[in-house]
């Protein structure tokens, strides 16, 4: 075998994912191994393409989202176009994020004010009952 391919099991190892993820990448048209009977090869663009996949999923792209910003790739103005639309997408997806974790801090804080309304509660019942023993 070439340097050039890997096995499902060497992406499976290089990437920590499970074959099974790598079917699914491939069912969803995102990667393109070569087939050799049940043997699956995948190429050093598969693996590129991999590599975008997982970042994209890190940041919470959806796979449509990363489909349509790989099929752009080849649109033959130098990625232009696909580097743009990426731009895009990651501005918003940080503006979500940024608000999600917007959302959690004032959940965290909200949390942290009920648990000091609790621990008082508890505390002036521990003094009430010990005040009645």
């Amino acid at each position: 075998m070439t340097t050039d391919t890997m096995t499902i099991r060497q992406m499976c190892d290089a990437f920590e994912v499970t074959p099974r993820t790598l079917r699914f990448y491939e069912a969803k048209e995102l990667l393109f191994p070569i087939r050799q009977g049940q043997k699956r090869l995948f190429t050093k663009r598969d693996r590129a393409r991999l590599k975008l996949i997982l970042r994209g999923k890190r940041f919470g792209f959806s796979l449509e989202e990363i489909r349509q910003l790989l099929d752009l790739y080849h649109m033959g103005d130098q990625q232009q176009t696909q580097i743009a639309r990426t731009y895009d997408i990651a501005r918003a997806r940080l503006a979500d994020m940024e608000a999600q974790r917007d959302e959690l801090n004032e959940a965290i804080d909200d949390l942290k004010d009920q648990l000091k309304w609790g621990e008082k509660m508890i505390g002036s019942m521990n003094q009430s009952r010990k005040a009645a023993e």
